[in-house]
């Protein structure tokens, strides 16, 4: 029986060459992207600033609602087609888009190691990125095996299939799907697939390829319930994030442990969050996830 651990855990990032927090509070953080930095929104960072004069190739205004809407302004010319980064051998295309990010989640660092860890000696191991989005969690995965990599947006996948030809893994076991994730979820189910390990990370609010509405209160613990009946005993990991949400971790974690608790293994908790740079830098929250790993 899975055991949930009640106490809370921070995974955290530290940043990388390709990746920095310069600087966060009044609202906003000030980041590093290779060559380039920003400013962006960010509610949690509820301290004042440690630095003057944030310099930045462009910042994102919010909208005055909270659905997530704004603008960019930017004080010079990007390139058009995006700038090249890496995280380890995984190598990707960053640019600004109207959704405040720049195609990739750099807070789910520690999670690709953390997944990798557990398929530790897997060389044949065969994993799913629910919400897969522009597929640095997808390439992470496939130096153990085969991915399935499942986005509802046809232009998320296609970014994922092109990151993956500039990391050089084109011929990597991967299936690139654009598909309502919850749907084809149940479809596995059907076929009787199973999984080593399932990484999610869906939105608060989303539609997939054909109009399908997906509410995250509404339809996670069906999602959660149909990928538990695609692990079992042999299987290696679950991890599942949240954003954006009035949510805690422990009630995620709950949800997991109702879904997987017939397994064996270990069910945790917590925060993601990004370090400032420099000496004495503050953790900066971003996310709460849960997950399940069942060390063999």
């Amino acid at each position: 029986m899975a055991r949930l651990v009640q106490q809370p855990l921070v995974m955290e990032c530290a940043g990388w060459d390709s990746y920095r927090l310069l600087d966060s509070g009044a609202g906003r953080k000030w980041e590093s992207f290779g060559p380039h930095s920003f400013i962006r929104p960010e509610p949690q960072a509820l301290w004042q600033p440690r630095r003057d004069n944030w310099q930045a190739a462009g910042e994102f205004i919010p909208g005055s609602d909270e659905d997530g809407g704004g603008r960019w302004q930017f004080t010079g010319r990007l390139p058009d087609e995006g700038w090249e980064l890496s995280w380890n051998e995984v190598h990707f295309t960053a640019r600004p888009t109207p959704f405040r990010h720049l195609q990739f989640f750099p807070d789910m660092a520690p999670v690709w190691d953390w997944m990798r860890a557990q398929l530790e000696g897997k060389d044949a191991a065969e994993t799913m990125n629910l919400f897969g989005y522009t597929g640095l969690g997808t390439l992470a995965l496939s130096r153990h095996g085969k991915v399935t990599h499942v986005d509802a947006s046809k232009k998320s996948v296609a970014q994922a299939r092109e990151n993956a030809a500039l990391s050089g893994m084109e011929a990597r076991p991967i299936r690139w799907l654009t598909d309502d994730a919850a749907k084809f979820t149940a479809r596995e189910v059907r076929r009787g697939r199973r999984y080593d390990g399932i990484i999610l990370d869906p939105p608060k609010f989303g539609r997939g390829p054909e109009g399908e509405v997906w509410r995250l209160e509404e339809h996670l613990p069906g999602l959660i319930t149909d990928c538990a009946r695609l692990l079992d005993g042999d299987s290696r990991f679950l991890f599942l994030t949240v954003y954006a949400v009035r949510m805690s971790s422990l009630a995620i974690a709950g949800l997991l442990e109702e879904a997987l608790g017939h397994l064996p293994g270990v069910i945790e908790h917590g925060d993601l969050a990004v370090r400032e740079d420099g000496e004495g830098g503050r953790l900066l929250p971003t996310a709460i996830f849960a997950r399940w790993s069942n060390p063999v």
